[in-house]
């Protein structure tokens, strides 16, 4: 099994923990498998009154067994308010951001899409390109956004950025494994049919899959990409 996008490093950008199961989980345990090292950065945290800290402890505990069982290389938990980045000044956020995926130096860089109905998701795919930026020889060589099952394609299709995927990446070796990683995150997994159940992560798959003859696929938007 390749590793996709023939990386070396993938850095993985999360708004809030599990949505980097949901967005390319499949195509993470794919390239750990293949021997690439997968990284993952979660940029924020519940914090009360707006979330219970019991639950917020039990979800940071969720990410990282979700994360032992897709093979992650490490993770990093930047504690930025959840719900709440619209708050945080932007300049904080950039450098904060910057700095962790400096520390990675990914050639692959995965982001949320901009068209996610949360801010924090809109947010965090612009303090991603800040980063990403290519003003040096050391910037990430392909940089793709993925979509998130119920923030994805819950905004205002034909009046907001509508998701049209352009790069596919087989994950009918890997789609159990991400179904079990999302399994890990109990407190997230609502029952079918909510888009955050196991039936719509495994049909979202199916039909990526299909739409390029595979039987299971994950879907990107190419943000850029240089050979």
């Amino acid at each position: 099994m390749s590793a996709p996008f023939n990386a070396r490093r993938i850095a993985v950008v999360a708004p809030h923990p599990d949505d980097e199961i949901l967005g390319c989980g499949g195509t993470m345990a794919r390239a750990a498998a293949a021997g690439a090292e997968v990284h993952v950065i979660i940029v924020t945290r519940g914090q009360p009154p707006l979330f219970d800290e019991e639950l917020v402890c039990q979800v940071h505990e969720e990410s990282i067994g979700a994360h032992n069982i897709i093979g992650v290389t490490s993770t990093q938990f930047l504690d930025f308010p959840a719900a709440g980045l619209d708050q945080v000044k932007r300049s904080d956020l950039n450098h904060a951001l910057s700095a962790a995926l400096s520390r990675i130096d990914p050639d692959v860089l995965l982001i949320p899409f901009i068209g996610d109905i949360h801010m924090d998701h809109q947010i965090v795919f612009n303090a991603a390109l800040v980063y990403a930026r290519p003003r040096t020889s050391r910037g990430p060589a392909s940089v793709l956004a993925y979509e998130t099952l119920s923030e994805t394609n819950w905004l205002a299709p034909g009046v907001t950025p509508a998701f049209s995927p352009n790069m596919f990446v087989d994950i009918s070796e890997t789609i159990e494994r991400k179904i079990t990683a999302f399994q890990a995150f109990r407190s997230q997994v609502k029952p079918h049919p909510d888009e955050r159940s196991i039936e719509a992560v495994r049909a979202l798959a199916t039909l990526r899959g299909a739409t390029a003859y595979r039987c299971a696929a994950e879907a990107f938007v190419l943000i850029r990409q240089i050979n």
